[in-house]
Formats: C-alpha cells, structure tokens, sequence
C-alpha cells in the first residue's frame, strides 16, 4: 500500500511540474516591432511603434509549445515624417481614432524545418477592425541570466510578410505603397512568477 502511495505521489507530481507554466514579458528597452513597405516601388520606408505589451506563456524549456501575445498603441507609430505619421493615423489608413489598438493572439507553433529553436508561428491579428490569421517565422535566440537587474531572459526574433489591403488599410495601389509589409519583431522577454 505504500509503494502504491509513493507511486501516485511521484505521479502526481510530475504531472504538476510538467503542468507548470511559465509567463514572460517584454523588456520595453530591449523590444521592438518595426515594419517595410516599399515606396514607387524603389524606395524602403522604415517605420515602428513605440507603444505595445507583449507576453509569452509556456510549459516547455524549448518554447515549442509556446503561446504569444501582443497589444500595440496604433497611434505610436513612426516613421521620423511627421507629416506621413498623421497621415498613417488618419481615416485614409489605420484609423487610430475608430480602432486605437492593434493585436496578435497565436494559435500555433511548428518547427517545420527540423533546425533548433526555429519555429512558424501562426495566429489571430487584428487591425483596423478585421481579424485574419497569419503566419510568420519565429527565432527562438535563448536564455540569459541577466545580472542587472537579477532576471532570467529569454529573446525571440519574429519576421514575416502580411498584405496591408486584407485589412483595408490605405489605398489598393501597390506602385504607390507596397501591398506587401514586411514584419520585425525583436524582443527580450523577462521571467515573471509561475502559474499552476
């Protein structure tokens, strides 16, 4: 009867601490989320949003089950003209006033390619009030004990493409401005408190 017990306990246990998942959350200084479009088809326009909360929940050590969230400020995006930045902001593209907040839930993680640490990402994005699934590459960069301050970290590298138009954004003319935008996301991620 007690090794009966001493099997349940150890059983019970493990399914607790493999149960236990783990949040993490951006470092504001060492994150960012920028964006490419192509201008005349010849020039690159960089731009960014200073403004979003990330969060990462996971169970595993190597990400694989990982999900990602993200909340962004529209109206903190910059492209240094201040001129185009109110231009973005208007009811001609995002809209800031009717849709201030731009968001990404994932609903997927895969390691297509066999290669460590490398995944595709596939998730919920919302805009300009429409919501489409997207997917993109995830870079699982690692994990650092990160003395000042004392917490662990962990980075990731997000990259993809997503088309500006299936979320009704600024004018069908792709001479103009690319359909096509290409995505850069860079971010170290600290550990919070567990969760059971």
């Amino acid at each position: 009867m007690k090794k009966l017990l001493a099997i349940l306990f150890v059983l019970i246990w493990a399914n607790y601490s493999f149960a236990q998942t783990t949040t993490w959350k951006d470092d504001p200084d060492h994150s960012k989320l920028t964006f490419i479009v192509t201008h005349r088809g010849f020039s690159s326009i960089f731009g960014l949003f200073q403004k979003f909360d990330a969060s990462v929940t996971s169970s595993k050590p190597d990400f694989s089950d990982a999900v990602f969230e993200l909340s962004t400020d529209v109206a903190s995006i910059n492209t240094e003209v201040k001129m185009r930045d109110d231009h973005l902001r208007s009811p001609d593209f995002f809209n800031v006033a009717k849709y201030p907040t731009m968001t990404f839930k994932s609903t997927s993680i895969v390691n297509t390619t066999g290669m460590k640490n490398r995944f595709r990402i596939t998730g919920d994005l919302t805009m300009h009030g429409i919501t489409k699934s997207v997917t993109m590459d995830l870079w699982f960069r690692g994990t650092v004990d990160d003395a000042m301050p004392q917490k662990t970290k962990v980075g990731f590298q997000l990259t993809g493409v997503i088309s500006r138009v299936d979320f009704g954004i600024g004018p069908n003319d792709p001479f103009d401005i690319s359909t096509e935008v290409m995505i850069k996301a860079d971010g170290e991620f600290f550990k919070t408190q567990p969760q059971h």
